[in-house]
């Protein structure tokens, strides 16, 4: 069949369909000088591989886009990752964030709550509030998403060890603004694996962790059907210090550790793929990041279709969100950082995002100011309205010089994937360390590189100057602590303690056994227990994971 041939196929199935359901943004599509804008360029006549490795966007295997008019359509979702403090003061920056023009929203959580403690447990003594919101009981999430109604925006939650419970306080506080769980959209992230690896808020085994991950992937797949079940993560292997090869390499050998986890619990693969969601990094690197999201989404397509017989083009898909590299900012002269959030956001809308952070100019100082929160959401604004960018699918394919890097970046991940299966898959390869090693071997020679100016860093290693900043700070209260404890002393003297101990007592017996425990969950949240009492029953069953040095 000829290019011409193809390309009438695809307007006349894929395309067709997809403009029946969604209206592009504008009748046509020009540029400054009146010309249109191609919906999508191609080669007049390819090469037999043209097919084979890139097709078209909506069809396998989605090198060009996992949807059949991109952002023609609908641009990607502007999420910025928001929390701080307590729920209240969180909610004030929902909200605000809504009213300037994001479309969804993306919750980080404080340390304590990341693995699964109470703010007035000892252990949280410090870092209660600091770098994310602290959640404790559903009165917390419910404040939290206060006048936000939860069947109209899409929330992403960055929250793995506990990840089950906090998504049970959420559906919980939708069943309270008579929201039913199938209508709500959004994603946990719930990646286990790289806690390991690169970011350590673990709490339980490997193998209860593993379980809790299923049962999430179990129970959404029938109760909550637009949920992303998982965020697999490269965000943090790259903050952590990978290449952009490791990144995509060890996220998706995570991901099919996921894939084969579910098999193994009686799950059908085209039950639960199709919720699956993946998390990657932007950096500096344009064009180097543009061919990694491709190789990405092409290597995953190919994945599930061959190796696990997926029959859904759903399953084949590979979804993601991006955030910038907060690992690239500086904390000298930090107005530069505007332009580095920008270049890597430009990456990923042309890599073909779904959804996307960009962080502020202060993040390598202290938490964000609104102000500079607004000016990275702006920064997103700016690309989609102004820039031209996302009125064309893919708009690099083709060039020779990406379509090589996203061949190499390919073939590099699949070399490592390779390695993986032969040391008997991801778990195997963290437990030896072989993922640690190699990332921390990546990240001492881009450290060297900097140091010996092989690479520059401006305003670190080059072109300096001596300044001090003059930017506005946003202080967390140590107050707010005191405040947490007051709310839950007074929530656990309210209690009815008979039922709270009969709630627990079945949490342990199910912890014990196999049966799913995300009902239990949400009836142990409905019931006022809290984040920290639910996981303490939990290590009481399971232990809890500490990490050998390697």
């Amino acid at each position: 069949m000829t290019n011409s041939e193809q390309f009438k196929k695809w307007q006349e199935t894929t395309l067709k369909k997809s403009l029946d359901r969604f209206k592009e943004r504008k009748e046509r599509f020009t540029n400054s000088s009146g010309m249109e804008v191609p919906r999508l360029a191609t080669p007049p006549e390819p090469d037999s591989a043209y097919e084979e490795n890139l097709g078209y966007p909506g069809e396998y295997p989605y090198t060009r886009g996992v949807q059949p008019t991109m952002y023609r359509s609908r641009f990607w979702t502007m999420r910025q990752y928001a929390g701080f403090s307590t729920a209240e003061e969180s909610n004030k920056r929902y909200r605000y964030l809504l009213e300037q023009g994001q479309t969804g929203l993306s919750v980080a959580f404080d340390l304590p709550t990341q693995i699964g403690y109470d703010a007035d447990d000892p252990i949280a003594q410090g870092e209660v509030g600091k770098v994310g919101v602290s959640i404790s009981s559903i009165h917390d999430m419910e404040q939290l998403f206060d006048q936000i109604p939860l069947d109209k925006v899409s929330t992403s939650m960055t929250i793995n060890a506990p990840a089950g419970v906090l998504l049970a306080m959420y559906i919980a506080v939708a069943k309270r603004q008579g929201v039913d769980m199938k209508q709500l959209r959004g994603t946990i992230q719930n990646d286990i694996l790289k806690e390991y690896v690169a970011r350590g808020t673990y709490i339980f085994p490997p193998a209860p962790s593993m379980r809790l991950i299923t049962d999430i992937f179990s129970f959404c797949a029938k109760d909550v059907p637009n949920w992303n079940t998982i965020s697999i993560s490269g965000y943090h292997i790259r903050e952590a210090g990978s290449t952009a090869v490791q990144e995509v390499a060890f996220t998706l050998a995570n991901g099919i550790a996921y894939v084969e986890a579910a098999l193994k619990a009686g799950l059908n693969v085209d039950d639960f793929a199709g919720q699956l969601s993946f998390f990657f990094n932007a950096h500096n690197n344009l064009l180097e990041e543009v061919a990694k999201f491709r190789a990405a989404r092409r290597m995953w397509a190919r994945i599930m279709r061959e190796r696990f017989k997926a029959q859904k083009p759903s399953s084949w898909q590979l979804r993601f969100h991006t955030q910038t590299a907060g690992s690239t900012l500086t904390a000298q002269q930090p107005e530069n950082n505007v332009v580095r959030v920008t270049l890597q956001a430009l990456s990923a809308v042309l890599g073909g995002t779904q959804s996307l952070h960009t962080n502020s100019m202060d993040e390598a100082l202290w938490l964000p100011t609104e102000k500079s929160v607004r000016v990275a959401l702006r920064t997103q604004q700016i690309i989609a309205h102004e820039s031209g960018v996302a009125d064309s699918i893919d708009p690099l394919a083709g060039s020779y010089f990406i379509e090589q890097l996203t061949d190499e970046i390919e073939k590099g991940a699949l070399d490592y994937i390779a390695k993986i299966d032969e040391m008997g898959g991801a778990m195997s390869a963290i437990e030896r360390g072989y993922m640690q090693n190699e990332i921390q071997n990546a990240a001492y020679a881009a450290q060297q590189a900097i140091e010996k100016k092989e690479e520059i860093v401006v305003g670190v290693n080059a072109f300096e100057v001596k300044e001090e900043s003059n930017l506005e700070r946003l202080m967390v209260d140590p107050a707010i602590e005191l405040g947490q404890r007051e709310k839950l002393k007074k929530l656990r003297d309210s209690r009815d303690r008979e039922s709270v101990d009969q709630h627990l007592g079945k949490l342990v017996e199910a912890a014990k056994g196999t049966d799913n425990l995300m009902p239990l969950f949400i009836e142990c949240v409905e019931n006022d227990i809290t984040l920290g009492e639910i996981c303490n029953a939990l290590r009481g069953v399971w232990g809890e994971y500490v990490a050998e040095g390697f």
